[in-house]
Order: structure tokens, then sequence, then C-alpha cells
């Protein structure tokens, strides 16, 4: 149950038996893993991806290894958010904010279009769309990078709606981030905490609460936002007023929460691992997400397997919250595709 909570980066552009993500997959059951284009940590474009051929090979190899089906991620937005580039022999998509323009039509056939090309490659999870609202165009996280599909918080719930429907439609699900929303921030959360206090809104919440009430929304990712309004302690991820009381019981979203990358500097900086995995569970995550790839380690699925089962038996999370998330997970793992 605790491997399935977690899900983690790695390096290769190929794995065989010995290598430390499939030793996590095999061993402790690994929930998931996310591929990247670029190593942060190295400075290098050698991560995971080269090609179509290459990517749908280790990526069918990494499925192949787990007995529990495998969670296959990868942020794939369109515009300047996506791992699968055309100069490595992808498709290229818009960005949200190039979709926001156009029909209805227009934007679930360009979930579809994405949803085909993650298919091809052998993924089941993209980490879009952004339902964050484009509350500040200069953001550097959203606004500047043209992320967000407009500032109107019913129609980016329209858009994010129907780019989700695409995706599904050749059996891709969609997750929707930032929880509870990150259009407004003016710092980015990669590289420290980010306050958003004084600027986000509750108009925040309405993509949200529209998918939400349709059925739409499967998974939800968190933000690493600082809110004193909504919890004068913790950012989203570690929140439980947030989490728990804001998503799941305000919201009533039953489905899976996953965190934004632990790794970035707005945890980093303030909570050790330790800390942020306990703070996350205990505020209703199900899924810890290790990007492992702005630091990198090829023990960190075992190290936080580790520390989230001596939680457990130590009596700190209780077997009871473990099972829940393990549920929420089997539950959206029922509906992969084969």
């Amino acid at each position: 149950m605790v491997g399935q909570m977690l899900m983690a980066g790695f390096r290769g552009f190929a794995v065989t038996p010995d290598s430390p993500i499939v030793r996590d997959i095999r061993e402790r059951h690994l929930g998931g893993v996310i591929l990247f284009d670029y190593d942060v940590a190295m400075n290098s474009p050698d991560r995971n991806i080269d090609s179509p051929a290459q990517v749908a090979r280790l990526t069918a190899d990494l499925a192949g290894y787990a007995a529990i089906p495998l969670l296959v991620a990868v942020d794939q937005e369109g515009g300047r958010v996506q791992r699968l580039k055309p100069g490595r022999g992808f498709a290229g998509s818009p960005s949200a904010r190039e979709l926001g323009t156009l029909d209805d039509a227009a934007i679930e056939a360009a979930g579809a279009e994405v949803g085909r090309t993650l298919r091809r490659a052998g993924f089941n999870l993209d980490f879009a769309p952004v339902a964050d609202v484009d509350v500040d165009p200069d953001s550097p996280a959203i606004g500047r990078l043209g992320r967000s599909f407009s500032a109107n918080p019913a129609r980016v719930g329209q858009c994010a709606g129907l780019f989700l429907a695409g995706l599904a439609s050749q059996g891709v699900t969609g997750c929707l981030k930032h929880f509870p929303g990150h259009g407004s921030a003016g710092t980015d959360s990669h590289l420290g905490v980010t306050d958003v206090t004084a600027t986000w809104s509750r108009d925040e919440l309405i993509p949200y609460r529209i998918l939400i009430n349709r059925g739409a929304a499967r998974m939800i990712m968190t933000a690493h936002i600082f809110n004193a309004r909504l919890d004068q302690d913790h950012p989203a991820t570690l929140s439980r007023p947030v989490i728990t009381g804001l998503l799941r019981q305000e919201l009533g979203f039953d489905g899976v929460v996953v965190t934004d990358d632990l790794d970035m500097k707005a945890i980093t900086d303030r909570y050790g691992r330790d800390a942020a995995i306990r703070l996350a569970i205990e505020a209703g995550a199900d899924i810890l997400l290790i990007g492992n790839n702005l630091t990198y380690d090829p023990d960190a699925v075992r190290l936080a397997h580790g520390r989230i089962t001596a939680m457990v038996r130590d009596g700190i999370i209780a077997e009871a919250r473990i099972r829940e998330s393990f549920e929420r997970i089997l539950r959206l793992k029922q509906n992969l595709p084969e």
C-alpha cells in the first residue's frame, strides 16, 4: 500500500532488471513513474526522452515489471510545457492560452491529439490540463508561460473539461493542477515559498468546482503555495485545511490527490523530506510525487518507503489512513486502459 502512494522520476533512456527504478517497482510496488526530457540536476538534455520509439520501449519495459498497473506520467500541457517535443520527433501542441481562444471542438480535438501522442508513447497519465486562472498575466510560473486557458474562471473550467475529455477519448487520464490556484502567484514555487495570501480569491476554485460537480475530475495536483487565509502554518500541499477541508469536504472531491514535486524549493527550503512526507499524508494527499530531477538520489524511493512504513509502525500515521489512499489509487487504476 505504501509503494502505491509514491511516484518517482529516474535517470535513463532504458532500464534493465538491475536499474534502481525497476528495483523499486518490483520490490516496493512503486505506484508510478514520471518521465522528463531534461535532467535539471545535471543541466543536461539527456534524461528519459530521446525519440518516440525509444520512449515507447522504455514505458513498456517499466510497465512490464509492475504487479499492479503502473501510472506512467508526463507533463504534456502544450506550448512552453511539453516534455515530448517536436525536436525529439513528437507532435507539438498549442499552449492553454492559445487553446482558450478556440471553439469547443478545437479544444477537445487538441486534447485528443495530445492523448494520441501519449498513448503511442506508452503514457496513461498526463499532468494536464492546468486549471489555474490567469489572474496575473505576469505570474512567472503560469501567466508568463501561457499555461492558463483564460482570466475567466468559468471559461477555464470549460476548457479544462474539454481537454480532459480529449485525453480520455484516447485512454489517457488527465490531472487538474495546481489546487487551490496558482494563477495569482508572483513567484515560482520551484525556487522558494510562494505566498498568495494577498492575491488569491475563491474565484480560483470555480474551475475545480465545475469539474468535480460534473464528475470529470479524477486526479488533482496540489500547489506549493502558501495562503494564510486558508492555513496559517503550511503550504497547500502540506495543509489538511486545504486538501481535506476545502477540496474533499467543501468541494466534494473523492478522487486521487497528488502532490506537486516534493523536491521543489518551496518544500525543501523549509521542510525536511520526513516532515514533508508526514504532513502531506496527514493533509490527505494520496500520491507523493518525488521528481528526483531538481536533485537526484537513486535511493529516493527506498528511503521514502522506509520512512512511511516506520511512521505507520510507530503510530505516527494510522494504517487506516494509508489504506484510504491505497483504495482511491486502485479505483483510479481499475479504469486505466490495457
